[in-house]
């Protein structure tokens, strides 16, 4: 622990509550090439993506929510080909905005849209 946050961590820090967390889990380790910490108990699953972390908890725990996160990865052509081998649905294929990423989106089993970036040079 690093002052009021666990060391690495950012100020904020989304937190999913899902029905079958370990398969979203897995979702996301297929889909966006992340590494997970299972703590001890009921304590969320720590889904590191990159250098973020987002918190897989089970609807036992509280009500299933829906989110909408944006992603900044290397390739998202790559990453959103990896998202809908994993089983995402397209939402919309890799295309370069005006603002200067390269943006795709899909939908995964839990209903959590993922906006996946890669800023253009």
């Amino acid at each position: 622990m690093s002052g009021f946050k666990p060391e690495g961590w950012h100020t904020v820090t989304p937190r999913l509550f899902v029905r079958d967390p370990v398969a979203l889990v897995e979702f996301l380790k297929l889909g966006f090439d992340a590494s997970c910490t299972r703590p001890e108990g009921d304590a969320p699953a720590e889904v590191w993506i990159g250098d973020s972390v987002v918190m897989v908890s089970s609807d036992a725990v509280r009500a299933a929510t829906t989110s909408v996160l944006y992603v900044y990865v290397k390739d998202v052509d790559l990453a959103y080909q990896r998202a809908i081998a994993a089983g995402a649905t397209s939402i919309e294929e890799p295309n370069d905005l005006p603002y200067g990423d390269r943006r795709a989106a899909v939908t995964d089993g839990w209903g959590n849209t993922w906006q996946i970036a890669t800023r253009l040079p």
